[in-house]
């Protein structure tokens, strides 16, 4: 897997991003989860999207629905 660091955009008791999540923890992956309801801006920007899976480093997003091959390809896998 890439070496690249990724950031799950989420909230808690979200059915969806909790399902984002198993996925990405399957892919070994190493990422940040991060709450958009503790940022306005974030909560603005992702509230209708989560979860969202961003790729810091080129700031490329994968917004859910999304299922282990469309994961993987993102990844670059």
């Amino acid at each position: 897997m890439p070496s690249k660091t990724y950031i799950l955009f989420h909230t808690d008791a979200c059915h969806l991003c909790e399902l984002a999540e198993q996925l990405i923890t399957m892919s070994g992956i190493s990422y940040i989860k991060t709450d958009i309801c503790d940022d306005e801006k974030l909560a603005e920007q992702y509230g209708i999207r989560i979860p969202v899976l961003k790729q810091i480093d080129s700031q490329n997003e994968l917004n859910w629905p999304f299922d282990e091959d469309v994961l993987k390809k993102f990844l670059g896998a």
